[in-house]
């Protein structure tokens, strides 16, 4: 069915959020799954963290990598194989492990290659937002916004259902549900999200090298006044919020003799006004905006988190002000994808799109690190109060460096019956 018609085309929409939540709910799975399995099987924690590293690494590598493919391929073509042999790759774990042939090295090397493919996949499942956007006619406010409350919900959705399913079938068992859902997603991505590419480059006798096209991606990002600042920020942001989760929050509750159902009651109030206002963020934030957006919402999601830790308050305070900093994170996402989407060109969107989500999470394994040794340096209290202190000066940051920046390229907001993208995006020059 042609998306270029003057009705809007709501299939793309539609199965682009199911398979983001079949996406998540699979992951999910195999975050707890996988951990349980070698923790279980191995009695070692020391083993059980080096398979969370052979998944993390490849993955940020393969963000980085596989940009210029999806440019050249097509995100919809690089989706389809990605999930393809994902759901090859994590079958054989559990098939290996029946057959007694899974040893603790061929077990690293499957994780390795399950996160060199997730890299690109999930990569090429956000390039692709224009296209669907475009095709349903409607703002990208309000695809990225409903991509991220799907995302948020299916997390809630996931943690009970992976808890459930280990219970029930074992956690060796419960990663043959992991790599259904990269097959279910295969399926929805072929059936029904758009055959035609964004625009990639046209094929010329003097196309540029793999190499000259990851470098342009570099260079197109790194000389964007808003959008560097933007990921780098990201990046801080994401190694302290990893802080947190990882080691701040569980600490604090465990010196308050407190116990992992109050972990789960924090976070779940952080959940659900975060699921609701970015629902939200997904009818109205196009029509906000978007710079009084981000700042707004990164003083209140940010460094209050740390303040009330710091203070040492009861439990009740820090539920309420989770709850609280979930309003704030729920239109974070939708704000910043629409504004990353508009701003860089298209031949270029698959590989600079790739860089930024890998400059963002390679913070995220030393969070953790992080937060352990500043507690033993400088103790609880004044490690809260530092990482608070940073969290606030990253946020603000772009706000500073970006300040002669437009926040909104697109000159009028969309109505019900026009296309929400630019047909012609405007590229930022170069520093």
């Amino acid at each position: 069915m042609s998306t270029t018609t003057s009705t809007p085309y709501r299939a793309p929409l539609v199965a682009y959020l199911i398979a983001n939540v079949v996406s998540i709910c699979g992951t999910r799975v195999s975050a707890i799954a996988i951990p349980w399995f070698v923790l279980i099987s191995t009695g070692s924690p020391v083993k059980t963290g080096v398979v969370a590293l052979a998944e993390a690494a490849p993955l940020v590598i393969s963000k980085v990598v596989g940009g210029p493919w999806i440019d050249r391929l097509g995100a919809r073509q690089v989706s389809i194989l990605a999930d393809v042999a994902s759901t090859g790759v994590v079958a054989l774990i559990p098939l290996l492990h029946t057959l007694h042939l899974l040893s603790f090295p061929v077990l690293l090397a499957l994780v390795a290659v399950a996160g060199a493919l997730r890299g690109p996949g999930d990569s090429a499942k956000g390039t692709m937002v224009p296209e669907i956007a475009s095709a349903a006619k409607v703002p990208l406010e309000r695809v990225t916004g409903l991509s991220s409350t799907t995302e948020r919900l299916a997390t809630f959705i996931a943690v009970a259902v992976a808890g459930a399913l280990i219970t029930l079938v074992g956690e060796v068992n419960a990663l043959w549900v992991d790599a259904a859902s990269f097959g279910v997603c295969a399926a929805l991505v072929y059936r029904w999200l758009p055959r035609r590419r964004i625009q990639t480059e046209k094929a010329t006798t003097d196309e540029p090298s793999y190499g000259q096209r990851l470098l342009d991606g570099w260079r197109f990002l790194r000389g964007d006044r808003l959008m560097m600042p933007l990921v780098l920020m990201i990046g801080v942001t994401n190694l302290l919020d990893a802080a947190v989760g990882a080691v701040f929050l569980p600490v604090w509750i465990k010196n308050h003799g407190l116990g992992p159902g109050h972990t789960s009651l924090v976070l779940t109030a952080f959940g659900v006004t975060a699921t609701v206002c970015a629902l939200l963020a997904s009818a109205i934030g196009h029509r906000m905006p978007r710079k009084a957006v981000f700042i707004w919402a990164f003083l209140i999601c940010g460094a209050p988190r740390f303040i009330v830790m710091a203070l040492d308050g009861p439990l009740w305070t820090l539920v309420a002000i989770y709850a609280v900093c979930g309003i704030g994170a729920g239109f974070i996402n939708p704000v910043l994808s629409a504004l990353f989407i508009e701003r860089i060109p298209p031949h270029l969107f698959g590989r600079v799109n790739s860089l930024s989500s890998a400059v963002a999470w390679a913070g995220v394994p030393l969070g953790g690190l992080f937060a352990g040794a500043a507690i033993a340096v400088i103790g609880m209290a004044p490690a809260l109060l530092l990482a608070g202190a940073l969290f606030f000066t990253a946020t603000m940051s772009p706000v500073l460096f970006g300040r002669n920046e437009k926040w909104r390229i697109t000159p009028d907001l969309p109505g019900p019956q026009e296309t929400a993208v630019p047909t012609d995006r405007v590229a930022v020059p170069a520093a």
